[in-house]
């Protein structure tokens, strides 16, 4: 797959080296383009000088931006007509009095013609930077309500090292960023910054 990551940061960073050792094609595109720069040099990916550049003729496009800034960028990389646009991002902090929508149907709404999936927004970097260093698969929870473009973001994150786990409509993508709250809200408290989301189950094999 063409793979375009629109953000230089931690988790853009992670997961461009993750898809890039999976053999996907990767472009970076940053606020920055310096910091593209440096990113894909890191990761041995491409730089581009936007992030409607990098989604031109992308798969998966994968916004790993400030949630401030997520909806705009969206509606840059939409323009580009990519096949699925990714929202991995997590509110810095919760609302007390709760959110109506999450941050993915926030997105959708923005760009009401793209493709959009809530998906890697429950691992931190550590683990996107090297799903298969658990012993055993970590879940890649993927919501959207486009069947094709959920199918496309579970190979892709299948691709990368994760157990895909189908977790229905975008809505509930309002579920996952609780899930990450709740993961970031632990380690606040001193955790180690490495815990991963498992869903174990009865061994059937038996």
């Amino acid at each position: 797959m063409k793979v375009a990551i629109i953000g230089a940061g931690n988790v853009g960073t992670a997961l461009a080296g993750t898809a890039t050792r999976a053999g996907h094609e990767v472009v970076i595109a940053a606020a920055h383009p310096d910091h593209a720069a440096a990113a894909a040099a890191k990761v041995g990916a491409t730089p581009a000088a936007s992030a409607r550049e990098a989604a031109t003729g992308a798969d998966v496009v994968v916004l790993a931006v400030p949630v401030q800034a997520v909806a705009e960028v969206a509606r840059e990389v939409a323009a580009a007509r990519p096949s699925v646009i990714v929202d991995v991002t997590n509110r810095p902090t919760p609302d007390p009095e709760g959110h109506a929508t999450s941050i993915a149907e926030e997105v959708q709404a923005a760009v009401p013609g793209a493709r959009v999936v809530k998906a890697f927004n429950t691992a931190f970097a550590s683990v996107q930077a090297d799903p298969a260093a658990y012993g055993v698969p970590v879940d890649g929870f993927v919501a959207g309500d486009d069947a094709q473009a959920k199918q496309t973001a579970l190979a892709f994150v299948e691709s990368l090292g994760f157990r895909p786990v189908d977790a229905g409509s975008l809505a509930a993508a309002r579920t996952l960023e609780g899930m990450a709250w709740l993961n970031i809200s632990r380690n606040l408290q001193g955790g180690s910054w490495q815990d991963a989301w498992v869903l174990l189950g009865p061994d059937e094999s038996n």
